[in-house]
């Protein structure tokens, strides 16, 4: 009698694991199609600006004429 209820006792452990497990991998295949979280969503359109406004300052005339500038002020 005693091996019998081992076996069950055994048999609802291994099957509640099982769906603790399963649930565990729904969730995390959910966030990987969800992509990147609010956070970094957030601080990858920050870097998208500062990188605008860095092509802006490096595409300036004035920005090649001052480098133009400072490198003929080095020779002299």
């Amino acid at each position: 009698m005693d091996d019998i209820a081992a076996m069950v006792v055994a048999i609802v452990a291994i099957s509640c694991a099982a769906g603790v497990i399963n649930n565990y991998l729904k969730t995390r295949r959910a966030a990987y199609r969800r992509g990147p979280g609010d956070d970094v969503a957030a601080e990858l359109e920050a870097l998208k600006e500062r990188i605008a406004v860095l092509e802006e300052i490096v595409t300036d005339e004035r920005y090649h004429l001052q480098r133009e500038l400072d490198r003929l002020e080095r020779r002299a």
